[in-house]
């Protein structure tokens, strides 16, 4: 069982407030719920007739896919290096 320090921060995402518990540092967990805020109203924006549980499940599936792409591009430079370190 893990001895870390449990931080709890308060954050606002769509309107809503959610205490979150984790890991990382305040300002870390706030900046992830600013982006999650931002990333449900650029999609409310785009398709206002879609209900709050939808509209958080394309939010997941987008932030998933951009997530995937970089993880892909992160790859492939690590295999770039490796490929030069190796010259």
């Amino acid at each position: 069982m893990s001895h870390t320090k449990k931080t709890r921060t308060t954050v606002d995402i769509y309107g809503k407030t959610y205490t979150i518990i984790g890991d990382e540092n305040v300002h870390h967990t706030r900046l992830v719920a600013s982006i999650v805020d931002d990333k449900m109203n650029e999609i409310h924006q785009a398709n206002k007739s879609l209900d709050t549980t939808r509209l958080a499940v394309l939010t997941a599936v987008n932030t998933v896919n951009d997530y995937l792409k970089l993880k892909d591009d992160y790859d492939l430079l690590l295999k770039k290096i490796e490929e030069k370190e190796d010259l």
